[in-house]
């Protein structure tokens, strides 16, 4: 018997986030594991449009030091 896979849904799109915040840290760090790498889209659920958005906006938060690179 074949398990059918749930899709996730896109939470940015579903809540109509137009602008991924860098400044935004409690929104970022659910996106981040505790070793201090990013999360795939495979794992997070958002399309590849929100998922760019936010790899630039932790990559931003980190070259203005609101988050580690390495934890």
């Amino acid at each position: 018997m074949k398990r059918r896979k749930i899709k996730k849904r896109c939470e940015f799109s579903q809540k109509k986030i137009g602008y991924v915040d860098y400044k935004d840290i409690d929104l970022l760090k659910r996106f981040v594991t505790e070793k201090g790498r990013m999360l795939p889209a495979k794992t997070t659920g958002l399309c590849s449009a929100y998922q760019k958005k936010l790899t630039t906006a932790i990559k931003r938060a980190r070259h203005m030091a609101l988050l580690p690179f390495i934890n």
